[in-house]
């Protein structure tokens, strides 16, 4: 048998953290099995999907990597294939028109739950004759006996009462198909052998079971994923933070640290965190996926995105920070080379934006001193050990970092100080702030002129500083 699974987003929105794993868990069980992987956008409802929300599903599942095999599909160029399959249950009896008017299902529902009965549709027009000319809506005729087992790859055994199963709406008044209908003739066209969806799709499953039956198709397996909650317990939601895939990219995510950390959610292997995509494909099983909700661990996703800004190619890291740089409106091509600010700096930085904003020192001039560094660091008792460093500096033909240490060093020994109470002040007058890479690099990528402009600067400020005491 060819595995073939499937991702079915709903294009009303963005694509969701939640949507993204789902996608990953269905691409990694297809890839792992040689088989086909599908991309179905389920469109049907016209008032809230657009094209806007199409083209965001598409684009975050290229950034992330997850290539699909065929597609995609959509369903509103599909209506004649739900329209034969809901004629056949017409005819079968499996199916039957509904006039209700809403005054009435909506009486009905309010008895119900006053009586603390589940509401559901009570059959009122069943066996009745309905001109099809008239409005109405198509009901799916569910059985009264028996149970729907389902053997859930994640879940086990899962049974539910046929007597607890509402006659489902299948086709609207306006004569579009609903989504357990149209879900039903998808799968099993296009031949799924695996459907793997989020667990709020469980208590459709007995229903899409039953459709299946009754138009004489074969069920798929089932494979539903617990949900993803955020770190207060509650259900993953925009208060948590950025649930966009698209959103984590413009935040500084690698597309790897996200596709990394998606994985782990309720999967694991042993007690490894990084996987390659390779190793997650090899490693991979549906059956593995724990059956307990997950929780989003955002300190978690940063530490995982920062080993991969360490560890990964600095001149793929450089290409990706350029962005960044961009709109903090800095051409990154007037300064020193980036793939050089990305080996010195990646180490101190947990995503693309972060690694941005603390390099612009080596672009532009700060804007401010930090004032608590400026107080520590640049007082009066500096101010000869950075007038000598930018005598020493000023004089250098070579700017390397080699010789830039050596003019530091020099004048440590000159003066007599630990190498630290020389290159603090002047970390602080070339950066405005404390903390850098090592002083040499520091210096080496802001460049000479910058360097001395902003050491007169620094003294400008003792002197200033001075006189106001």
């Amino acid at each position: 048998m060819t595995i073939r699974t499937r991702f079915a987003p709903s294009p009303t929105g963005y694509l969701h953290v939640g949507g993204a794993r789902t996608a990953l868990f269905s691409w990694l069980y297809a890839r792992k099995h040689g088989g086909t992987f599908i991309l179905r956008v389920e469109d049907t409802d016209l008032e809230r999907s657009t094209e806007k929300s199409v083209n965001a599903i598409l684009e975050g599942m290229t950034w992330l990597g997850l290539d699909y095999d065929e597609g995609p599909f959509f369903q509103t160029h599909r209506f004649d294939r739900y329209n034969e399959a809901i004629e056949k249950l017409l005819e079968s009896g499996h199916a039957y028109r509904c006039n209700c008017p809403k005054e009435r299902l909506d009486a009905l529902r309010e008895e119900q739950m006053a009586k603390k009965i589940k509401p559901r549709y009570d059959r009122h027009c069943y066996g009745k004759t309905i001109d099809p000319s008239e409005p109405h809506v198509v009901r799916f005729l569910n059985p009264d006996e028996g149970v729907v087992e389902v053997e859930d790859l994640v879940r086990g055994k899962v049974v539910f009462n046929n007597a607890e199963l509402d006659d489902l709406i299948i086709r609207r008044s306006d004569g579009s198909p609903t989504y357990n209908l149209t879900v039903v003739v998808d799968d099993t066209e296009m031949g799924i052998t695996h459907v793997i969806r989020g667990d709020d799709h469980l208590n459709n499953t007995p229903r899409q079971i039953n459709m299946m039956k009754a138009l004489g198709l074969q069920p798929p397996r089932y494979a539903h994923l617990p949900m993803i909650l955020g770190e207060d317990g509650s259900r993953l939601s925009k208060r948590h933070g950025a649930v966009s895939v698209i959103e984590y990219r413009e935040k500084g995510f690698l597309p790897e640290a996200l596709i990394n950390y998606l994985v782990r959610l309720g999967w694991s292997h042993g007690d490894q965190e990084i996987f390659t995509i390779d190793e997650m494909i090899r490693l991979f099983d549906i059956k593995d996926v724990n059956n307990s909700a997950a929780s989003f661990d955002n300190e978690k996703l940063l530490w995982l995105n920062q080993q991969y800004l360490i560890k990964d190619d600095p001149a793929r890291i450089a290409r990706l920070l350029s962005h960044h740089l961009g709109k903090l409106g800095i051409d990154p091509a007037e300064g020193p080379d980036l793939v050089e600010v990305v080996k010195a700096q990646r180490e101190r930085a947990k995503t693309l934006v972060e690694l941005a904003e603390i390099s612009t020192i080596f672009y532009r001039d700060y804007e401010a001193f930090d004032e608590k560094a400026a107080k520590k660091n640049l007082r009066p008792a500096a101010r000869e050990a950075l007038e000598r460093c930018r005598a020493e500096l000023e004089a250098l033909h070579n700017w390397t970092p080699e010789a830039i240490h050596h003019c530091v060093v020099k004048v440590a020994e000159q003066l007599e100080l630990k190498l630290g109470k020389v290159a603090q002040p002047l970390r602080v007058a070339v950066t405005g702030r404390a903390a850098s890479p090592s002083i040499d690099v520091t210096l080496y990528l802001t460049g000479k002129e910058a360097t001395l402009r902003r050491i007169d600067r620094a003294l400008n400020y003792i002197n200033e500083r001075e006189e106001n005491q």
